[in-house]
């Protein structure tokens, strides 16, 4: 059945009489008819997680990545700043590390298969708004291409990152705290530095053959790298790094 709403309105109607003489008169109708009332019909879907586009079945329990795909559980969200103030869940900074919990079969380039070289239980970071977002068992996870994780971490200390692919880690130089002409500058007035010294080198990317290519630059060297590239950290001591491509670096100075 459906349902009709008809706006209070006058229809002509062409009524002729017995006599054969056709008179016009005015009909009315109410202001709403009701032919009839369709409610649409209601399931109920409580096996269902929806997050962010994502509908995750609880009832299956394992996800298995396929080619070159690898599942990471989500590092939890700082829920205090390092001074102890509560963050709500709007100001909580999206983590951008986890544990890699499952890797699929990798990929094959030419006539070469080439695995996927990070472990299961590896502790890796990745780009920030790479991959697909689900929920597992409760807990957050990341499907993601092996290319998008950009190192593997050792260590809790970001220093100690090893880069993964044609990527390089770099500990950025410190910003001039002073002008030219001697005026003290704030943090935000800062120009922002694309200068640093490398601390580490990936193995380089995959060539046509599966065969990695060694990178151009080493560890220890200085570079200039484009101003708006790459990932960037900071230590409990305040220092700054940056992981990027090798394509991003410009020059290496001496």
């Amino acid at each position: 059945m459906a349902t009709v709403q008809l706006s209070s309105a006058r229809v002509g109607a062409a009524a002729f009489a017995a006599k054969g003489k056709a008179s016009l008169e005015p009909l009315r109708l109410p202001a709403r008819v009701t032919v009839g009332e369709a409610r649409p019909a209601r399931r109920a879907f409580r096996g269902l997680v929806v997050r962010a586009a994502t509908v995750v079945a609880p009832k299956y329990t394992t996800l298995k990545p396929l080619a070159d795909r690898v599942l990471v559980k989500i590092k939890s969200s700082e829920e205090k700043t390092t001074g102890g103030i509560l963050l709500p869940t709007t100001a909580q900074s999206r983590p951008q590390g986890g544990e890699v919990v499952a890797v699929g079969e990798g990929r094959t380039i030419g006539d070469k298969k080439v695995d996927i070289s990070i472990q299961v239980g590896a502790q890796v970071i990745y780009s920030k708004y790479a991959g697909t977002e689900v929920e597992l068992n409760d807990y957050n996870h990341l499907v993601l291409k092996e290319d998008d994780i950009i190192g593997i971490l050792e260590t809790d200390d970001v220093k100690d990152m090893k880069p993964l692919n044609d990527r390089v880690l770099i500990k950025v130089a410190e910003a001039e705290d002073k002008t030219p002409g001697g005026l003290l500058l704030t943090e935000t007035t800062k120009e922002k530095p694309s200068i640093g010294t490398v601390v580490a080198v990936g193995p380089g990317p995959l060539d046509e053959e599966g065969n990695r290519i060694p990178l151009s630059v080493s560890a220890g060297s200085t570079v200039l790298y484009s101003k708006y590239a790459g990932s960037e950290f900071k230590v409990a001591d305040g220092t700054n790094y940056i992981v990027l491509r090798v394509s991003d670096l410009m020059a290496v100075l001496s």
